[in-house]
């Protein structure tokens, strides 16, 4: 076996972390296991409140439903958007405290997908 060294970086070069997104693209997709996933998902304040949001969530439920995608899966924080998650029909189901600070909590979302209808026997 080759010795390979390890590094650990805090400010990794974007060009770096691009191509261990690209990788891992490539193995898992944004999809993996019946599950979708959002990794991101931003609206510019001047723009929130018009639905444009919950259009953006439904587009990737939708593309994880063709797929063959059975749930949705994403994260947030206590001080970012869970209400608007669970507005959208997502169950909160975990949480890790104090992540990243003491009064701040990351939370873990699910949403169950409707099956794909299956072809009626004629």
């Amino acid at each position: 076996m080759t010795d390979y060294e390890l590094k650990i970086e805090d400010e990794p070069r974007r060009e770096d972390v691009a191509l261990l997104d690209e990788r891992l693209y490539e193995f898992n997709g944004w999809t993996w296991g019946g599950t979708g996933f959002v990794q991101a998902i931003w609206v510019d304040r001047r723009l929130r409140g018009h639905g444009l949001g919950s259009r953006l969530i439904a587009a990737a439920e939708a593309e994880a439903v063709r797929r063959g995608c059975h749930q949705m899966h994403l994260d947030t924080h206590g001080y970012q958007a869970p209400a608007f998650y669970r507005r959208l029909g997502y169950e909160a189901i975990g949480e890790l405290p104090s992540w990243p600070r003491d009064k701040d909590a990351r939370i873990f979302f699910r949403k169950r997908l409707a099956e794909p209808a299956s072809p009626r026997p004629s």
